[in-house]
């Protein structure tokens, strides 16, 4: 496969006819040119579905297009008509399917029926709803309950989410670790601290009033593209956008909206970003400290000028605490520090320092290139500190934007689903349900890893996702998986979650979101949270994929009844029945977030849950918005390699995916094709090295625990990046990062800045 990879150079805008061309070149591999046209009109859209991709916010008025490339390919992915039917698990055994990659799988199409694995055979065998629910519900009873892990995706809709986390908390554990572990929990444990919300505080009318946005490790041109329509609305009125980030992504260079039939007529671009700072991987905490500094230093300046103060320091008198002992460590640190950590000048910092100065009103927006470093939590009070330094928190225009990745994964927590028992309403399911809920700690995403390598943890239930692919430490973790007494995957489509399995393996085909789901003869619809914290209705609009295919919240329904006792206040096959009554208990229990749930779920623009902050209103133990000073500008100080040959390497996504689905193997906009073995790397690094374009590298982690981490037959690729960082795709990339290399308090794997060696292993090919 390796020899047939071409790296091209590459200078293309995001959006435009290339995204055009993309999304009519999924829908025809997928077969699906005139049923997929006639659902992409109703996706985002009132009385439509909300897509499956990104959980980027659903505007009030949408465009006549509501739909990115990524949300395109991910509808196309899902209701394509091919289906791997029981011949064709009768003609492969699981062994065999583990040698493929993880586009072939997928492509396959979607999973239709009931399976169990057969362990003389090695081969997944058709079996009925009814036997698969008796099994699976007999294993659990046996189990120890503190023994057995419920994942999630960030799919599942509000009304499957909140029945999982009950069917948890029943069975008796708060083991409900989700990919927002993965993610965004340096989010949601920074932000409580910082200004008392787990959530950001910007909506999208505010980016109609800003005149400045702030952009850190997010590419905004393959995770949330149709934020582009916003960031291009911004542009057109001349609001500036500063952006850090190790790559010059083409979504935050320019972009062409393919919604405009003069742009695409014309090719007419607009530039995105005004300054773009290509921070070192691991630099963030340092290129904050260093805007931090410059805009004390023009406060200064304006003092001894007689001028007014560049500080907000009304609101930092009546808002804020902490901003003193803030101020002093900023002062304490020199720039020769900042610069030599962040990759970055001090005259540009100060430069993009002087427009935050000059702006009024200014939106800081985040993502995984924050919250992924062992110092992750660090970086996002790093943004919150810069932000509450000139009142840019709580008013219009402005606030703190963390932008989230599956489409409902902050949905899921708001209606319970968390490892931390502090953060569910324990109390209030108690005297709903009639039970005593447990009450300690769960296991998030890192412990439940860490369990299945100790042995202790026996069982696993995932509702949707990918998490053996997803996690890091992919050898040890595979190799202890398939020690596992239970695996139970709720899924659309074959992943390498159901390849490596436990002794007893269920695969449980659902409906996805965009299907129409009818029980009992009825359409039944659903509902979600985006990025901003609306909720929005979905109602399925495609036939289903096969007659046998059950709704989540069936299926979650069904695992409950057979494994829990009956209990008289949990009406599950009422909630089956009808999503509203599920709505109305969501209601029940959370009363101040979703009265009258059911008559507001159509909203237009969706409904917003509160946000204290948004108001100024802090949620913190004082009483106010927290300055944080930084331990240590080193967003990653713990994995480290002595010497010149080490490389920091970050993980990255292409324009082929979405987390571990993959599309294609190609990544047109870094000009990659037919693989996705790749290390793009500085020319200066490259000459160093003694490395050639086109190049074979195995890639190691420096071992510091006895064991061996590495990836081979990786392509060298010369790219523009800051000297001594190397990028690499996830999850290609993940047998590099140690379980233990995670985000300190939040556990996030930190992905983002891993110390690599690399030997070279063959010689350059072709490469253009």
């Amino acid at each position: 496969m390796n020899d047939k990879v071409t790296v091209e150079k590459t200078d293309i805008p995001a959006g435009g006819w290339g995204s055009a061309k993309e999304v009519g070149a999924i829908l025809l591999h997928e077969h699906v040119m005139v049923k997929g046209s006639a659902l992409l009109a109703k996706q985002n859209k009132p009385e439509g579905f909300a897509c499956v991709s990104c959980s980027w916010a659903k505007p009030a008025n949408p465009h006549p297009f509501e739909f990115c490339e990524s949300g395109a390919k991910a509808t196309a992915w899902e209701i394509t008509p091919k289906k791997p039917d029981l011949d064709f698990f009768d003609r492969h055994t699981v062994s065999e399917l583990e040698r493929w990659s993880d586009h072939d799988l997928e492509d396959l199409g979607r999973l239709t029926e009931p399976m169990r694995w057969d362990a003389a055979s090695d081969k997944y065998m058709a079996t009925s709803w009814d036997a698969a629910y008796a099994e699976i519900g007999a294993e659990l009873r046996r189990l120890d309950p503190k023994s057995v892990v419920f994942y999630s995706s960030g799919r599942a809709s509000l009304e499957t989410s909140y029945m999982y986390q009950l069917l948890a908390r029943l069975y008796g554990n708060n083991n409900l670790p989700d990919s927002s572990n993965m993610c965004h929990e340096s989010t949601s444990v920074a932000l409580p601290k910082t200004i008392g919300v787990a959530c950001g505080t910007v909506v999208l009318d505010d980016f109609e009033k800003t005149d400045c946005i702030f952009f850190f490790g997010q590419n905004v041109g393959v995770n949330s593209p149709r934020m582009l329509h916003q960031l291009q609305e911004a542009r057109q009125r001349g609001i500036e956008i500063i952006t850090f980030n190790p790559l010059r992504e083409p979504g935050l260079v320019s972009f062409v909206n393919p919604q405009s039939p003069a742009e695409m007529l014309t090719g007419k671009e607009t530039a995105i970003s005004t300054q773009y700072h290509q921070v070192k991987a691991g630099g963030d905490s340092a290129a904050l400290m260093g805007l931090c500094k410059a805009v004390l230093a023009a406060d200064d300046e304006a003092i001894a000028a007689g001028k007014p103060r560049v500080l907000d320091t009304a609101f930092l008198d009546q808002h804020t605490h902490g901003f003193d002992a803030f101020v002093a460590s900023v002062r304490a640190c020199g720039w020769e520090q900042i610069e030599s950590t962040s990759g970055l000048k001090r005259a540009d910092l100060e430069a993009a320092a002087a427009v935050y100065v000059r702006s009024h009103a200014v939106i800081g927006i985040y993502g995984m290139g924050l919250t992924q470093h062992r110092n992750g939590v660090q970086n996002v009070e790093m943004v919150s500190n810069f932000l509450l330094m000139r009142g840019n928190m709580g008013r219009p225009g402005a606030g703190i934007c963390p932008v989230r990745g599956h489409s409902n994964v902050q949905g899921q927590r708001t209606v319970g689903i968390t490892e931390k028992p502090e953060l569910a309403p324990l109390d209030k399911l108690a005297g709903q349900y009639g039970f005593e809920p447990p009450r300690d700690k769960g296991m998030n995403t890192v412990e439940a890893c860490e369990g299945i390598l100790a042995r202790s943890v026996h069982g696993f239930v995932s509702l949707g996702g990918n998490f053996v692919r997803a996690i890091p430490e992919t050898v040890l973790m595979e190799q202890a998986w398939r020690e596992l007494r239970l695996t139970v995957q709720i899924s659309t489509k074959l992943n390498r979650s159901h390849l490596i399995h436990g002794e007893i393996a269920y695969i449980l085909p659902c409906l996805g979101r965009i299907e129409i789901d009818r029980q009992n003869g009825v359409e039944q619809s659903v509902s979600v949270e985006d990025s901003t914290g609306c909720m929005h209705g979905s109602r399925g609009r495609a036939e289903p994929a096969g007659p046998q295919l059950r709704s989540e919240p069936a299926i979650v329904a069904g695992i409950a009844k057979a494994a829990l006792a009956p209990n008289p206040r949990v009406d599950w096959d009422g909630w089956c029945a009808d999503y509203a009554r599920v709505r109305d208990a969501i209601e029940q229990t959370y009363p101040e977030i979703f009265g009258q749930f059911n008559a507001r779920m159509w909203t237009p623009g969706g409904f917003r849950k509160p946000v204290p902050a948004a108001e100024r209103i802090w949620k913190t133990p004082t009483g106010k918005a927290n300055f944080i000073a930084p331990e240590s500008l080193d967003e990653d100080p713990d994995l480290k390699a002595a010497g010149p040959q080490t490389l920091r390497l970050f993980t990255v996504r292409s324009d082929g995916q979405f987390n571990t689905t993959i599309y294609s193997n190609d990544d047109r906009f870094r000009g990659v094709k037919g693989s996705r073995k790749v290390l793009l790397m500085a020319r200066a690094d490259m000459d160093r090295l003694g490395l050639a374009e086109g190049d074979l590298v195995t890639a190691r982690t420096p071992s510091q625990d006895g064991v061996e981490r590495h990836v081979d037959n990786l392509r060298i690729a010369e790219y523009d990046i800051p000297q001594g960082c190397i990028a690499g795709y996830y999850p290609e990339c993940n047998p590099l990062i140690p379980l233990w290399h995670h985000a300190k308090e939040s556990k996030v794997p930190a992905a983002k800045a891993i110390d690599v060696l690399l030997q070279r292993t063959g010689s350059a090919l072709a490469a253009h």
